[in-house]
């Protein structure tokens, strides 16, 4: 065991909704790294678990007919029991209605306002129920993150001074000294930055869902207040780990972490209200007045935030069922647990099966695998990325099945036949004579020893950036590699002949696809922890558990492997999944579906397309009036966001801000002007257009442009100093 710590945190999951795969899919990535350095021998920390407060908590469970108490149970309940059944190692599973919590987040809000960062204030704004916070619309108008429509909402509340942390905030990103990636979501944040930071509400008298506000600030409130559902989520990556409490030895030893890993819908809240809540601690910063705080200098910033600040937050992309972000509101969710019940029943049953509960949890831990694998080789971390039941059984039998699974079962047959199931001694230095087939095979069996080490010092690096893709596209080229290796060498044959030369060919073939196996099967274990272990167990290395407890997976050693080594009990790792099994994943998720559930994402691109252009072409028309002119709103607005939308090769997703809002619009000219072009770009919006909706997106304006003959179009822009929001006349 190394010096060295690492510690990983999912978000915590919001009960209003049991889990889908898109909490499964950023659980699956905390666990495969938390694996992988535990391999690596650091002491790791891996914590998850479930947000529980808040309004929409209270109105959920009211509509169900229970106490809001009961109804976090429940679903918290299915977060946990989810996570048992695919095999997920965290440390911890954190809650915020836990006493433990609850305290340490009393602790926090108190420190912070006896240091004069928290005031009381009175307050009117539009919120948003949906997601916990204040918007800056006009009320009546969506929420211009999820388009719901907001609520106005008058009250006393505690503010935090966010406002006094855009400058260290700024200077902490820009230097890298607090990495956000991947890069578009960095400079959406510094872009949110640059646009200036007001004070933070951080606390609600409207409902009592929430932790109560603390002595001595809640004697200086006229009503009672819960806290912030934000401010209180936000903390459980300390609170967990005993911050506020009496013992904090885990806090010291594992705190600040070395990775947050968020969606990047919540990428504001995590990397600017949780950096400034963490500055705000430095106690270098305590003030009594009702001034901004004294900015501090650079390097005290650095100081503080080298303690205290998350060394990295990554965000990963949406996973998009039907071309559409997985939601309760638009009821395409796909349940983890449908791919658990469908893909189980393919997991051979150990020899010592009795009876169909007894092989459960290995019926679980084998389908998990198969979804581990997809999410992380289909979908480059960071992007959206599509699911769908098709291409998950395509990637399965393509990978897995004809791939992993089929070169393990061919290899491990051949020396149980050929060599009594006892790993053969190899001869990799004879030249293969005249033969030049021989030949041939003799270089590709030196290649792969050559290459043994030196390959896996190339692919660690790709796992420490987060590049599972990339990652496993070459594990696979690896497994292609040793199985084209043993297709040239043709062992079937070779076992046929009673030369000598041939014989030893034989033993050597099956000795370095032996090998091969052993190394891809070390790759492949933080990602596929249950089928791994099989394989690692059948070519007689004992329990592969044990071995990267040991630090023996860490970097694998030609030598290690000796011959004579006997084979574990051989059994199918990855039997052929029948095309069918789509059609019955399907039908169970439709079981449980509700009739109403919307149709999702079955627009045909073309129609998209053409929708898309239609909305930033404006109709001709050969006179109008100066009324009707008049009522075309055009605002100045600048590019905070720019994003492709996947598999919608004309559309751009923008996120542009208006000085009091901050709005999102489709639009059609990803052909001419790719996301890197039109960040900052100071820009005419039309802002008073109906809402439309474009791959599961709503819009909620038009750029304006001037193009000729459906060419290229240029952009209206406006100078630096006209004032965001500003209307044209």
């Amino acid at each position: 065991m190394s010096d060295r710590t690492f510690y990983v945190t999912t978000p915590i999951y919001y009960v209003n909704a049991r889990p889908h795969i898109g909490h499964a899919y950023t659980t699956i990535v905390a666990d495969a790294l938390a694996r992988r350095q535990r391999l690596l021998g650091d002491k790791t920390y891996f914590l998850t678990g479930t947000d529980e407060h808040g309004q929409k908590i209270e109105r959920s469970a009211a509509a169900a007919g229970v106490q809001p108490q009961t109804f976090a149970d429940q679903v918290s309940g299915s977060f946990a029991g989810l996570w048992r059944r695919m095999g997920i190692t965290h440390d911890d599973f954190i809650r915020t209605t836990s006493s433990r919590h609850k305290q340490a987040v009393q602790h926090l809000f108190a420190t912070l306002y006896e240091r004069g960062f928290i005031v009381l204030r009175s307050y009117t704004g539009q919120y948003c129920v949906s997601d916990e916070a204040f918007v800056d619309v006009a009320p009546g108008e969506p929420c211009p993150e999820c388009g719901r429509i907001t609520e106005t909402l008058s009250e006393e509340n505690f503010f935090f001074k966010l406002s006094a942390f855009q400058r260290p905030l700024l200077d902490l990103i820009e230097s890298g000294q607090l990495a956000i990636t991947p890069e578009t979501r960095r400079n959406e944040v510094l872009s949110f930055l640059q646009g200036g930071l007001k004070d933070l509400s951080i606390s609600r008298s409207s409902f009592t869902w929430g932790i109560p506000v603390p002595e001595p600030a809640a004697s200086t409130a006229a009503q009672k207040h819960v806290i912030y559902v934000w401010m209180d989520a936000l903390a459980n990556y300390i609170t967990a780990l005993g911050y506020g409490s009496s013992n904090e030895d885990l806090f010291n030893a594992f705190w600040p972490a070395n990775v947050h890993l968020v969606g990047k819908e919540i990428i504001r809240f995590h990397c600017i209200y949780w950096p400034a809540l963490l500055l705000a601690l430095n106690p270098e910063l305590q003030h009594k007045s009702s001034e901004a705080p004294p900015a501090l200098a650079a390097e005290r910033h650095s100081a503080w935030a080298r303690k205290w600040l998350p060394q990295a937050i990554t965000a990963h992309g949406w996973l998009l069922f039907e071309e559409s972000k997985m939601s309760k509101s638009r009821g395409n969710i796909v349940r983890t647990e449908t791919i658990l019940d469908a893909f189980g029943p393919l997991c051979p049953p150990p020899e010592a099966a009795t009876d169909a509960a007894s092989t459960q949890p290995q019926r679980d831990l084998f389908a998990s695998d198969v979804l581990r694998y997809f999410l992380l080789r289909e979908i480059p971390f960071g992007q959206d990325g599509s699911f769908s039941f098709d291409a998950l059984i395509t990637r399965y039998n393509a990978d897995l099945a004809n791939g992993y699974g089929n070169l393990v079962s061919r290899a491990l047959n051949m020396i149980t036949q050929y060599f009594g199931g006892s790993i053969p001694s190899p001869s990799l230095d004879h030249d293969g004579g005249q033969d030049p087939a021989r030949r041939e095979c003799g270089a590709m069996a030196e290649a792969i020893r050559d290459d043994f080490q030196a390959m896996q010092t190339r692919l660690h690096p790709l796992f420490d950036r987060f590049a599972f893709h990339d990652y496993l596209l070459e594990v696979m080229r690896l497994i292609s590699r040793i199985d084209n290796f043993l297709s040239a060498s043709a062992p079937w044959k070779l076992a046929k002949s009673s030369d000598e030369e041939d014989r030893r060919d034989l033993a050597t073939t099956l000795f370095v696809s032996a090998q091969g196996i052993r190394l891809a099967t070390a790759l492949l274990h933080p990602v596929l922890p249950f089928a791994t272990a099989r394989v690692w167990a059948q070519l007689g290395l004992g329990s592969i558990e044990d071995a990267a407890a040991q630090g023996r997976l860490k970097m694998l050693h030609w030598a290690e492997f000796k011959p004579g080594t006997q084979l574990g009990a051989l059994t199918t790792i990855f039997p052929r999944a029948d095309k069918g099994l789509a059609q019955k994943m399907t039908e169970m998720e439709s079981s449980i579906a509700p009739a109403s559930t919307p149709s999702i994402g079955t627009e045909p691109a073309a129609a998209l397309a053409a929708a898309a252009a239609k909305q930033e072409e404006p109709t001709a028309n050969p006179s109008i009036s100066i009324d009707d002119f008049a009522r075309v709103e055009m605002r100045v607005a600048r590019i905070a966001v720019a994003e492709r939308i996947p598999k919608a090769d004309k559309l751009l997703r923008l996120e542009v801000e208006l000085g009091d809002e901050r709005r999102q619009i489709l639009s059609g000219i990803a052909e001419w002007y790719t996301p890197e072009d039109l960040l900052g770009r100071r820009i005419i919006v039309i802002t008073n257009l109906a809402p439309r909706k474009m791959r599961g997106l709503e819009s909620h304006g038009m750029l304006l442009a001037a193009s000729q003959d459906g060419g290229k179009p240029y952009l209206a822009t406006v100078p630096e100093e006209a004032p965001l929001g500003s209307r044209l006349k």
